[in-house]
């Protein structure tokens, strides 16, 4: 039931913007996704699978974004920015993403086990929710690999590709800084990354 999948996991979601997890309940989840208690069960298995569910959920919105940043117009450096201003944006507003991104999981988030977990559910998606999340090095080390996969061949001439993921992991790892401490100023995630790539890559 992917629509009730998506509605609960909404309601879960804007539950824990107002309360901790830990005050959550499911049966209010549920009342807010507009479904029975068993359907949120059925789907989910217990509260810890619904846990594992959000979590891998954020996960993929933010990878989705990391596809749309290297896929847009620009030259390498501007693209490589793009995916950085998106990370330091999207982890500045979303609490599960900054806990993915850094490690830094507070008392008030879902704390799932990042390894995978016995799963005997019949539905798909949970079964991969159960499965294992990425740590935070997991997510450099992706988000490098896809960069230098989709900007090696995007130039008139291919790009050194040793440079090339140094080139993103600084950017990354610049980004996932200034979550930790945000610099001032509107453009300070984009000028410092900017600066950064200018010296670390070369035409």
């Amino acid at each position: 039931m992917p629509a009730a999948r998506d509605s609960l996991l909404d309601a879960a979601h804007s539950a824990l913007a107002r309360r901790p997890w830990s005050a959550v309940r499911m049966v209010d989840v549920a009342a807010t996704a507009g479904v029975s208690r068993q359907t949120l069960y059925n789907e989910f298995g217990s509260k810890e699978g619904l846990a594992r569910a959000l979590v891998r959920r954020e996960a993929d919105t933010y990878l989705a974004g990391v596809e749309r940043a290297l896929a847009a117009p620009g030259d390498i450096r501007g693209r490589l920015t793009a995916t950085a201003e998106w990370t330091a944006r999207l982890a500045r507003d979303n609490a599960l993403v900054r806990a993915l991104l850094t490690g830094c999981w507070s008392e008030r988030l879902p704390s799932p086990s990042l390894t995978a977990v016995p799963s005997s559910s019949a539905v798909p998606a949970q079964r991969r929710a159960d499965g294992p999340l990425p740590a935070p090095g997991d997510f450099v080390a992706m988000v490098r690999d896809r960069a230098v996969s989709v900007l090696a061949g995007s130039g008139t001439a291919p790009p050194d590709r040793v440079g090339l993921a140094r080139g993103c992991e600084l950017a990354l790892r610049l980004a996932l800084s200034c979550v930790a401490a945000p610099p001032p100023g509107e453009d300070g995630v984009t000028d410092l990354v900017r600066e950064a790539l200018d010296r670390q890559l070369t035409d």
